[in-house]
């Protein structure tokens, strides 16, 4: 079974009309593959809503951040009152851009490092973790950035390495998929 079949198995066996999906692991293990892969393929008659962490990150030093805003503006108030938000990041001016409105009406997936914290797996229904080779995943991640990462990779990696070793997101998974395969 490929790990898309996996975690739609996962969400169809869900009980709930529109879970919350966290997917989470380092940079290049696959996440956005397999988020974009799982709101094509969605079971149901609502498409789900995707919320992608490197769009509100601030900068590239703000994987904590990002972590935090997807908990406190976004998963918590969408539990508590039905909606949530997310405030994008401009990455070409450097600076926070506009609000984007989620309601609990619909799905939602949520994809990138630092997504799986403690906090934020309180607030889902299905938590997965990715992982991949390390030399596979930074050559997927920097051909993938065409440039744009290489400078910055060492220091997100200690970033996204102390993430790892304050939230233990791996033991908050429900599953575990291995994106081995180049």
């Amino acid at each position: 079974m490929s790990p898309e079949q996996r975690v739609l198995a996962a969400v169809a066996a869900l009980d709930a009309p529109a879970p919350v999906v966290l997917i989470d692991g380092p940079s290049g293990a696959g996440k956005s593959t397999l988020a974009d892969a799982l709101v094509a393929h969605w079971p149901g008659d609502r498409m789900p809503q995707l919320v992608r962490l490197d769009d509100l990150y601030p900068g590239w030093s703000g994987l904590e951040a990002g972590s935090r805003q997807v908990v406190d503006e976004l998963l918590r108030p969408l539990r508590e009152h039905g909606t949530g938000r997310w405030r994008r990041w401009d990455w070409a001016a450097g600076r926070p851009a506009e609000w984007h409105e989620v309601t609990a009406a619909a799905p939602l997936v949520v994809e990138g490092c630092g997504a799986l914290s403690r906090a934020a797996a309180a607030c889902a229904e299905l938590r997965v973790w990715l992982t991949a080779d390390d030399e596979v995943r930074k050559a997927r991640a920097l051909a993938r950035d065409r440039g744009a990462f290489d400078a910055h990779w060492e220091m997100w990696d200690r970033q996204f390495d102390e993430f790892v070793r304050a939230q233990h997101p791996i033991a908050l998974a429900d599953l575990v998929i291995d994106q081995a395969a180049p």
